[in-house]
């Protein structure tokens, strides 16, 4: 017999003084369902959970949960007032006889049970609150971004037990491998629209393309409809208006269908400059070392960091990734060894605490105060990679409305804070990134953008992140801090540096990269390597490129061999010369690039 829903949510409508958050949304939550939410920043879903869990109640509408279910809900700030400590608030409610599921819940997450709650960070909160949910395990769960302020390790045994839970989930995450392992189906909340696909996450995106074409075709339809029928009301209906005003009603009723059209929230129109080309050597670091009191941070460690190289930091919370990251860019001091820079560096650093941003200032305050945007004599405007623009107008580009741009920071969302601190940075030119956790609270269609700038950054990224996609996507080497002061080098990003080590890899997101073009048997070949798919790309596509660079050098060569042409046609012969010029610069670089990237492939 068919089992009834878990919960089952009709007609619901909710507004907070605006535009509305839902209208007329009907959802049902079946027994098994494994599901990720998503949607862009702000679109509501948290929201959503909340209303599921009966935290907030809606305008109008119903949520009815089958009887004897019971729904738990982890939210992103759990409040744990009146408890000690954080295993008092954890293991809270739970029969003594299965305190062993806290237990096994809090070494998993690596929550310390004896954490003053005055004394605990945000990041142990909400471990608390998931490690409470697990314990508690009920019928349905519904996690709000679990897998923030997890190291990497943590969130593997968070998939792990969440693979084989007997209770349904509902899950909010931008953890693209996290959502691809578990997710059978697909919750999308677009422009206060909820829609359902019963297929994984990797499914995801191309089904929302798909269905934004479809929109599109359909807005351009009627958008030529509309005109059509305009154009008749001008020529044609002063000869037969009495008989025709149907027909123009219908006109009416097509352009309000127009009006209705709720139109897609833009992505933000971020943008990196490399500045100024850096030295071919970055940073120099030999025989590194470092310790707080008896424990041990780094044991001599050497490093070389080329300019183009992505270098990723990996390893568990507290382990010292952050560290080692400031010793190689001068803000920490090692307790032995040296850190030598290359020439012409210019740094801009993504700080995982957020501490450039004042919570009290206003977001227009937030970059007119920053002396590097701060253009002289306007306090309206800020230097944007040498050019001024005005402080909202810059705003708009990372999706920043104009009531927002005079409203503290403290009032803005996580992800929201993180696109602010993208905007100081890419407001100045910078040829060395230091990215510390970025990725925390972007959404995915952020995170796609922010991937594909890296990977056409001309300079130099230092990187720490426990995403396993953006690592894959993105790194070039992969720094493995593994306990007692080890840190390992491996070529590629995360998924590349498992398999060195012999470890199982989780699948990869279905949602791929681009096919690889096979280079021809004459030309070099990419290794079996740890090299990054990026760096696999541009070694197959090099030869192509010296090849045809070379033709073009000897087609130039042959041309100004003629003693004439500087006589008979003294413009050409100049631009030849400077083609030529060019020509040959663009060679040597090609060949130096595939020369390296030969090496790395042998090493």
């Amino acid at each position: 017999m068919a089992r009834p829903p878990l919960l089952q949510l009709t007609d619901i409508s909710l507004t907070f003084g605006g535009d509305p958050v839902f209208d007329g949304l009907n959802l049902v939550v079946q027994p098994g369902d494994r599901a990720a939410l998503v949607g862009r920043n702000g679109s509501g879903k948290s929201t959503l959970m909340k209303v599921m869990a009966r935290i907030v109640e809606p305008d109008r509408g119903a949520v009815i949960a089958a009887p004897g279910t019971s729904v738990g809900y982890m939210e992103q700030d759990p409040t744990l007032e009146g408890f000690a400590t954080l295993g008092d608030f954890a293991s809270s409610g739970l029969d003594p006889s299965e305190r062993y599921k806290i237990d096994m819940a809090a070494e998993g997450l690596k929550l310390a049970m004896d954490t003053p709650v005055d004394a605990a960070s945000g990041g142990e909160k909400r471990r608390a609150a998931l490690a409470k949910l697990l314990a508690q395990d009920p019928d349905l769960m519904l996690l709000d971004e679990p897998t923030n302020h997890l190291d990497i390790e943590a969130i593997g045994w968070l998939e792990s037990h969440l693979a084989m839970t007997r209770s349904a989930f509902i899950v909010i995450s931008h953890d693209r491998a996290f959502l691809t392992a578990l997710a059978k189906s697909t919750l999308w909340i677009d422009r206060s629209v909820v829609r359902r696909q019963d297929k994984g996450f990797g499914d995801f995106e191309p089904w929302r393309d798909k269905t934004w074409d479809e929109e599109d075709l359909a807005r351009h339809k009627l958008d030529r409809k509309i005109k059509a029928e305009a154009r008749w009301a001008v020529e044609g209906i002063s000869a037969r208006r009495k008989r025709n005003q149907g027909r123009v009603r219908a006109l009416g009723a097509l352009r309000k269908e127009r009006a209705d059209m709720i139109r897609r929230q833009d992505v933000a129109a971020m943008e990196l400059s490399g500045g100024s080309q850096s030295g071919k050597r970055v940073i120099e670091a030999r025989g590194l070392t470092k310790s707080f009191g008896d424990r041990i941070i780094l044991k001599p460690f050497d490093l070389r960091v080329l300019r183009g190289d992505r270098v990723a930091f990996v390893g568990p919370n507290g382990v010292g990734k952050t560290t080692l990251l400031k010793m190689l860019i001068g803000e920490t001091e090692p307790d032995s060894g040296t850190v030598s820079f290359g020439t012409g560096l210019e740094i801009a650093v993504f700080d995982q605490t957020r501490s450039a941003l004042d919570p009290d200032m206003s977001l227009w305050e937030s970059l007119t105060g920053d002396p590097e945007m701060r253009v002289s004599g306007r306090a309206d405007q800020v230097m944007v990679r040498g050019t001024p623009k005005h402080v909202v107008g810059y705003l708009k580009e990372f999706l920043f409305s104009d009531a927002q741009a005079r409203a503290p920071v403290r009032s803005l969302s996580g992800g929201e804070k993180a696109r602010l601190l993208l905007a100081r940075i890419m407001a100045r030119d910078a040829n060395l990134l230091v990215l510390d956790e970025p990725t925390n609270d972007l959404d995915i269609e952020t995170l796609d953008l922010l991937q594909e700038l890296l990977a056409d950054f001309p300079g130099t990224v230092l990187l720490v992140s426990h995403d396993r996609d953006f690592l894959d996507r993105v790194a070039t080497t992969t720094i493995a801090m593994e306990g007692d002061g080890r840190a390992i080098a491996y070529p590629g990003g995360w998924s590349d540096y498992r398999r060195q080590r012999g470890e199982r890899t989780a699948p990869e997101p279905q949602a791929s990269k681009p096919t690889v073009k096979q280079p021809q048997a004459s030309k070099p070949k990419t290794k079996s390597s740890g090299l990054s798919f990026t760096e696999k790309h541009r070694l197959e596509a090099l030869p192509d490129e010296i090849e045809k660079l070379e033709t073009e050098i000897t087609k130039l060569a042959d041309l100004l061999s003629d003693p004439d042409l500087y006589t008979k046609a003294p413009e050409k012969f100049s631009k030849a010369t400077a083609a030529l010029t060019q020509r040959q610069a663009a060679l040597e670089k090609a060949e130096e690039e595939w020369l390296l990237l030969e090496e790395k492939a042998e090493s």
